[in-house]
């Protein structure tokens, strides 16, 4: 093993003593535990606000595009309710 030493806050310091004889354990293991936890968790993706720019943009030109319409005589809730009463029989 190999020794190491930290300052945390007193409020943390008794949240420690709290869960480590809620478990039995030591709090050197609860803090062995809490790392190997941490190390499996994967990291939160970072945001980029460029990306989101970009983004952004792209869907602003989308909004502009003129898109011919199908012609359909239908709704989706028609359909919708097409399919349920098909279904539900």
């Amino acid at each position: 093993m190999v020794r190491k030493q930290y300052r945390i806050e007193p409020r943390r310091e008794e949240l420690l003593k709290r869960r480590a004889s809620e478990l039995g354990i030591s709090e050197a293991e609860l803090i062995r535990r809490a790392i190997e936890l941490v190390g499996r968790t994967p990291a939160p993706l970072i945001p980029n606000p460029a990306a989101w720019k970009r983004l952004e943009k792209v869907m602003e030109e989308r909004a502009k595009m003129v898109v011919p319409q199908t012609g359909r005589q239908w709704t989706c809730d028609e359909l919708y309710e097409d399919r349920l009463d098909r279904f539900s029989r």
